[in-house]
């Protein structure tokens, strides 16, 4: 049951977060970035917050996986995490169209509310669920779009990279604590050191080019076309480096218990 919620969880903190690019492209066609840029912050709040509730229960079945002393056993569950992120990307790349349709209604409704609590209202609800209306399925036009040139290789890869560490430095840290149970505290603690160097390079490297094709975007005439094509690759980058994740997993977690030994 525990591992089951926890693939759950997965699955909507990576759709949750791959979701913000149609978020992003919603205020583009809207011409309201900066609302859209305001509810992609709170999308990612909740996404990211939810990992306060999966930790500790990865931590249960790395504590049990210790009493037993297998680590086969852990080593399948994390790849079945990370395979549950890769379904919740490839789950948004799919809804794609359908987020974004939403996102442009729950933008308007945003600007006339004001509030996050007044958007939260039963009325509002109510017309959310009615989402069958704003279902839009992926069409093969919608691909053959997608592989106009334009948008940089270096920012698809350094996305894949970057998305590739975040996803796996938790696990491997928790990974590399059961690998040398003699350092496994510095080794967990380790998690957020991994988490934030690749915070660090999203901020440097990605986000500012991100920012920079959107407000050129929103000057052109068909700035939301070129976007659409853009944030779709970005999507497309980040579901390879969830499956990037599956291969440095062992690495990151040997490296990640070597400096745990070095520094201990």
């Amino acid at each position: 049951m525990t591992l089951v919620l926890i693939l759950l969880l997965t699955t909507v903190i990576h759709a949750a977060e791959t979701s913000s690019y149609s978020i992003r492209l919603g205020g583009i066609r809207l011409r309201k970035i900066a609302v859209a840029l305001s509810l992609t912050g709170i999308v990612l709040l909740i996404s990211r917050t939810s990992n306060l509730f999966q930790a500790p229960m990865l931590g249960g079945i790395v504590d049990q996986a210790k009493q037993h002393g297998s680590t086969t056993d852990v080593l399948h569950v994390f790849r079945l995490v990370l395979l549950a992120g890769s379904f919740g990307t490839l789950l948004s790349i799919v809804l794609y169209p359908t987020f974004t349709r939403l996102a442009t209604k729950v933008i308007t409704r945003f600007e006339v509310e004001g509030s996050i609590v007044g958007l939260m209202k039963v009325s509002n609800i109510q017309k959310l669920t009615r989402t069958r209306t704003y279902v839009r399925a992926p069409k093969i036009s919608m691909i053959k779009r997608l592989r106009v040139g334009g948008v940089p290789k270096r920012l698809m890869l350094t996305n894949m990279v970057i998305t590739s560490i975040y996803t796996t430095g938790v696990l491997a840290a928790l990974y590399a604590s059961v690998l040398d149970p003699t350092h496994a505290t510095t080794s967990s603690m380790a998690s957020g050191v991994v988490n934030g160097a690749a915070t660090i390079l999203l901020t440097l490297f990605l986000d500012p080019h991100i920012a920079l094709m959107t407000e050129r975007a929103l000057n052109e005439t068909q700035g939301a076309d070129s976007m659409s094509k853009a944030y779709g690759w970005l999507m497309i980058s980040r579901f390879f480096g969830t499956l990037l994740a599956q291969v440095i997993l062992i690495p990151a977690a040997h490296w990640i218990s070597w400096v745990s030994g070095f520094l201990s």
